[in-house]
């Protein structure tokens, strides 16, 4: 049986249930395939902290009580490990260790991994890139943060990078593209009648600063949303968010409530995975802006989340990075640059609601199925499941 290890973010993430669907996804569509599938994850232990986001322990910590509950949720809790400094929850450092020298793919999701003896151990090491821009810029300018060096392949969810349009700068790698998986029966179309309007689960800010590169320097989610603040008071239907957002701006709180955003806490309906899928199948559909950088570049990048919303039946009105030139538009998927752009897509939705519910739904099967999506990239890594 094909040994894969799966690395990413999870503990690191403590709290961030799309994050965690994200990894997972990974996980559950290769073991589907017929893969032995391992997840192993790396954690700084001053990263620790408690509920109240105060120093902690590794044993009492947030970060590994999530992960736990995570891995445990999808089925993996006797294949993963989480290592940090001379602890661990799940298998040992020196399992782990063992499975990697035995691995025959590496999955390393964002270049999580990152320990050089660990790293050279699979057979063959695969990077793959959810953050199109921001990878190939902080690679270009020599940061160390992408961790690029020691792999294999080199795989990115921009579709468009390295194609003419694109101003991703590639580092001299041969990107290829790779789709955000959906395990579809586990997001299966749900027919009830929504009770939210267009919904979206973010964060008001990166933990990371504007992306710069060719003298050029890149916007952030918060700066596109800025320009769409207007959008809810000029359509018919709710508009709302899932937002994380520090007490330091709440004046752009203030803002997106004075014209018309309804402004949730995340902690309180997308605490879980389970909750974050309720609340996506809850919702009319999705709209969203997105990072700066993506749109800036064209990119080609597309959400993750978004394709949850598509595979459960909720359509989606996504700002407009390039996908347009590799996925399907105008039927479940809209894309828009303008708030005019946007008002338009969401009142088609709306006035054609089953049509575009429908069409969502055959979009994800049709281009997000994680069995066809990671059974393609097992073939372009020469790895047979």
């Amino acid at each position: 049986m094909t040994t894969v290890v799966v690395a990413g973010a999870v503990a690191n993430r403590a709290g961030n249930a799309g994050e965690a669907w994200v990894r997972m996804s990974w996980a559950v569509g290769l073991r589907r395939l017929g893969c032995h599938v391992v997840l192993a994850e790396q954690l700084d232990p001053g990263l620790c902290t408690d509920d109240a986001g105060l120093p902690a322990g590794f044993v009492h910590s947030r970060q590994r009580a999530w992960f736990s509950d995570v891995v445990r949720r999808f089925g993996f809790e006797h294949e993963a490990a989480l290592l940090c400094g001379d602890a661990h929850e799940g298998l040992s450092p020196s399992s782990v260790a063992d499975v990697l020298a035995e691995a025959d793919l590496l999955v390393n999701i964002s270049g999580h991994l990152r320990d050089e003896a660990l790293l050279r151990l699979p057979r063959r090491r695969a990077y793959v890139d959810l953050d199109p821009g921001f990878t190939q810029l902080w690679h270009e300018a020599g940061d160390g943060g992408a961790a690029l060096a020691g792999h294999d392949d080199y795989f990115t969810v921009g579709e468009n990078v390295g194609r003419p349009g694109c101003t991703v700068p590639t580092g001299g790698l041969a990107w290829r593209p790779v789709r955000q998986p959906v395990v579809l029966d586990e997001w299966p179309v749900c027919g009830e009648t929504p009770t939210r309007g267009f919904t979206t689960v973010a964060s008001w800010r990166a933990p990371f600063g504007p992306p710069t590169g060719g003298g050029k320097s890149y916007t952030l989610k918060h700066h596109q949303v800025r320009a769409f603040v207007g959008l809810a008071g000029a359509v018919t239907m709710p508009l709302e968010m899932a937002l994380s957002i520090d007490r330091a701006d709440d004046g752009d709180r203030r803002l997106l409530e004075e014209h018309g955003w309804s402004v949730v806490d995340p902690g309180t309906v997308v605490g879980t995975p389970d909750d974050f899928r309720a609340y996506v199948q809850s919702s009319t559909g999705e709209f969203t802006c997105a990072q700066g950088v993506y749109v800036e570049t064209a990119s080609g990048w597309f959400s993750d989340r978004s394709v949850r919303y598509l595979a459960s039946g909720r359509p989606a009105v996504v700002q407009d990075t390039g996908f347009g030139r590799t996925l399907p538009e105008g039927e479940g998927l809209l894309s828009f640059r303008t708030p005019a752009d946007a008002r338009r897509a969401l009142e088609a939705i709306v006035a054609d609601y089953e049509r575009h519910a429908k069409a969502a739904r055959a979009l994800a099967e049709a281009e997000f199925d994680a069995t066809v999506v990671l059974g393609r990239f097992l073939e372009q890594v020469d790895v047979a499941p």
